[in-house]
């Protein structure tokens, strides 16, 4: 079985290809989860761009927003090598305003 998909701000297309419905559930969940990403959770903005940056031997994947600098960071699962949106904050509760974006800000001690 054959799927087509295009995400909901038009600018990307996947074909997954799948045995059961099962399999192809868990792969259109998998990209939408990475790839549906349509705005920026601090500006609401569209134009965001996707950013790895290795450091020290590892891979950090993140969205950058061009308009504000905002950032989503993506965790890595233990086993499968997929990604997932980080949408918790320090505390462990969801960032419900936000939906995990968020500005780097320099502590300059005051």
């Amino acid at each position: 079985m054959k799927i087509q998909y295009t995400t909901k701000n038009q600018r990307l297309n996947v074909e997954l290809e799948s045995n059961s419905a099962k399999e192809a559930f868990k792969q259109l969940a998998e990209f939408q989860e990475v790839f549906d990403e349509n705005s920026c959770g601090q500006c609401n903005n569209d134009d965001l761009r996707f950013i790895v940056r290795t450091v020290e031997g590892n891979d950090y994947y993140e969205l950058k927003c061009k308009a504000c600098g905002a950032k989503l960071a993506f965790g890595q699962h233990k086993s499968g090598g997929t990604l997932f949106p980080k949408r918790k904050l320090a505390d462990g509760s969801f960032d419900y305003k936000n939906r995990g974006w968020f500005k780097w800000k320099a502590d300059n001690g005051n």
